[in-house]
């Protein structure tokens, strides 16, 4: 896969600068503010620890396919080339 990131990837991105710009902001923030930021801290973390396997997974999964999609198109490459050749020498 490229290096260009995915709109799960740029949720996770937004997510943790919230995250990070909130943490910079509790000082002043009430008590059920910062037992809400501390759940959704955690959270942010377990998305990002549960995205970066499937990630791999899915970057691994489309190379093998786009690799398995490229032998089938030289298969069908050389059975048209054999096609045209037969055609070829009957005329």
């Amino acid at each position: 896969m490229t290096d260009s990131s995915n709109p799960l990837e740029d949720l996770i991105r937004e997510l943790k600068q919230d995250r990070d710009e909130l943490k910079l902001k509790m000082h002043l923030a009430s008590m059920d503010a910062k037992d809400d930021y501390e759940r959704i801290s955690g959270k942010v973390d377990q998305l990002t620890e549960q995205f970066e396997p499937v990630k791999d997974a899915v970057e691994e999964t489309a190379a093998n396919v786009f690799s398995a999609l490229g032998m089938a198109a030289d298969e069908l490459k050389f059975g048209l080339h054999r096609v045209r050749k037969a055609i070829e020498e009957t005329e």
